[in-house]
């Protein structure tokens, strides 16, 4: 089971959403420990490939993988969620 980790740009983003979705976002860290058996992630394309997205609703969670672990980069609602 690999170790979930939170850039602390991803921990500000967390800090900022309503309380339900803090709880459901809480919920996908949770699955994203049992990686890479789980359903819902779309890897990501083009200027972001190599990372993956796994969301909730309205909400998006990016995230990559380095030496086993899963580091979440960016928690927020998909308007305007990969603009750079």
């Amino acid at each position: 089971m690999p170790e979930v980790r939170l850039e602390r740009a991803a921990a500000t983003e967390l800090d900022k959403l309503p309380l339900p979705i803090i709880g459901r976002m809480s919920k996908l860290f949770e699955r994203l420990g049992d990686w890479p058996s789980i359903s819902g992630v779309k890897a990501l394309t083009g200027p972001l490939a190599g990372k993956y997205r796994l969301r909730t609703g309205d909400y998006r969670l990016q995230f990559r993988l380095e030496d086993g672990v899963v580091i979440v980069e960016r928690i927020g609602h998909r308007d305007g969620f990969y603009d750079e």
